[in-house]
C-alpha cells in the first residue's frame, strides 16, 4: 500500500548541510501497522513529513495505493492535500477557537469535492463515537484535557476516512497511565477499521505494542526491520539490542561452533559462554571478537549453586530497585556488572551471593564490528 523508495533529504541552515535521510526505503502493506522507532534526530519524524507530503525529496519516491506521489528525479510531489491520509501530530494542533466538532469537521469542509452539511454531521458523529467524545461534540477545545485533545485529532484524521494514517508519537504528552490505556485504545481502534498505519516513536515499548513491523532507525538509516518479537530477541546489531530494552554486553572471542550448533566465546578473567547459534546465525569465523547480547530476564537467579549446566557465575549483589512487578538489580561478576531482573516475590538484598545462569539458547551472538 506505502512504498518508500531510497528516500533522501538534506536540511540547510546558515552553518552548513544537515544530511537527514540516506535512502531510507520500506513498505507497509493494506491493513498493516507499521512503526518507525528510533531515539530523537534519526530521521523518523522527517520521513514521516515526506510521505504526508510536508518535505520535499531531494531523492527517492513515494507511492500510496500504487500512485506516484513524490518523484525527486521527475520533481513530482503531490501536495498533502490531494494524498489520501490522515495525520495526528505530536501536538495534537487543535484549532482553540473552534469546539470539538468543529475541529474534527474540518478536513469535510475544506475538502474539494463538496460534502453536505447532513453527510458532514452523520460522519463527524460516527467518527466521535469511535473514539467515544460524540457527548463532548460542542465542548470547546480549550476545555479539553490532553487524553481529550489525543482523540479529537486522531478523530479529525480519520473522518476523512484516509487510506493511510500517520502518527507521529501521539502518546507522548500524556501520563503514563493515561499512554498506556490510549495505547491499548488505538491499537484495538486501528485493527478494528483494518487501516493502514504508520507510527513514529521512540519509546520502545510503544513500538511493540503498536506495530505489526518495526523498522529501527539510526543516523538516517534503517538499521533492522522485522517484527516486534524478531527486533526484540533477535537484535542483529549491537544498538538495536541497546535501543530496544535492557541487555547485557559480553566482548569476548569466538573460539569455535560445534556441529551440534554450540558456539563458544572466551570471556574475560577465563571465562566461558556457551550460546546456541541458529542454522541461519551469522556466518563469524573462529578466532574473531565478538559481542554476546542476554536480556536481564533470561538470566535465572538462584542463591544455591545449580547442579550441573552451563553459563553459571557466581556474582554478588550490588543494587536491587521494586519497580512493582518485577525486581531490577545489578549484580557483579568476574565478567563485569550486569542487569537482573526477578519476579516481585523474589527477595533479594544487597550484597547477598547468588549464582545467575544463561541458557545457551538466550544468547544472541553479534560482530562486534
Amino acid at each position: 500500500m506505502l512504498v518508500v523508495q531510497g528516500l533522501r533529504k538534506t536540511f540547510l541552515t546558515e552553518a552548513a548541510a544537515v544530511p537527514a535521510l540516506h535512502g531510507v526505503s520500506f513498505e507497509v502493506k493494506q491493513g498493516e501497522a507499521f512503526a518507525l522507532l528510533g531515539p530523537s534526530g534519526c530521521g523518523k519524524t522527517t520521513t514521516l513529513r515526506c510521505i504526508a507530503g510536508l518535505e520535499r525529496l531531494d531523492g527517492g519516491a513515494i507511492l500510496l495505493d500504487g500512485q506516484e506521489v513524490n518523484a525527486a528525479d521527475r520533481g513530482v510531489h503531490v501536495p498533502p492535500f490531494d494524498r489520501p491520509i490522515g495525520m495526528v501530530f505530536q501536538s495534537y494542533a487543535i484549532w482553540p477557537h473552534m469546539n470539538v466538532f468543529e475541529n474534527v469537521a474540518y478536513p469535510l469542509t475544506v475538502a474539494r469535492e463538496r460534502v453536505s452539511r447532513a453527510e458532514i454531521e452523520d460522519r463527524v458523529m460516527a467518527t466521535l463515537r469511535l473514539v467515544k467524545m460524540d457527548a463532548l461534540a460542542r465542548r470547546p477545545a480549550p476545555q479539553l484535557s490532553g487524553g481529550q485533545q489525543q482523540r479529537v485529532a486522531l478523530a479529525r484524521a480519520l473522518v476523512a476516512k484516509p487510506k493511510l494514517l500517520l502518527l507521529d508519537e501521539p502518546l507522548s504528552n500524556l501520563d503514563a497511565k493515561l499512554r498506556e490505556q490510549m495505547r491499548e485504545e488505538l491499537r484495538s481502534l486501528v485493527s478494528m477499521l483494518g487501516i493502514t498505519s504508520l507510527y513514529v516513536t521512540h519509546d520502545q515499548m510503544e513500538a511493540l505494542a503498536m506495530s505489526d513491523r518495526i523498522a529501527v532507525m539510526e543516523q538516517g538509516v534503517i538499521v533492522q526491520e522485522g517484527t516486534p518479537r524478531d527486533i526484540y530477541a533477535r537484535p542483529e546489531r549491537r544498538f538495536v539490542a541497546d535501543f530496544v530494552g535492557a541487555a547485557n554486553f559480553f566482548e569476548g572471542t569466538l573460539t569455535r561452533v560445534s556441529d551440534e550448533g554450540l558456539g563458544v566465546v572466551a570471556l574475560a578473567a577465563g571465562a566461558r559462554l556457551a550460546c546456541r547459534w541458529p542454522r541461519d546465525g551469522p556466518g563469524i569465523p573462529s578466532g574473531e571478537r565478538v559481542v554476546v547480547v542476554v536480556r536481564p530476564e533470561d538470566i535465572t537467579i538462584s542463591r544455591l549453586p545449580p547442579d550441573g549446566g552451563s553459563n553459571v557465575f557466581e556474582a554478588n549483589v550490588v543494587q536491587v530497585t521494586f519497580l512493582g512487578s518485577f525486581l531490577e538489580g545489578l549484580a557483579s561478576t568476574s565478567c563485569g556488572v550486569l542487569r537482573i531482573r526477578a519476579h516481585h516475590s523474589q527477595e533479594l538484598r544487597r550484597g547477598e551471593r547468588v549464582y545467575l545462569t544463561i541458557l545457551p539458547e538466550s544468547c544472541t551472538v553479534l560482530d562486534l564490528t
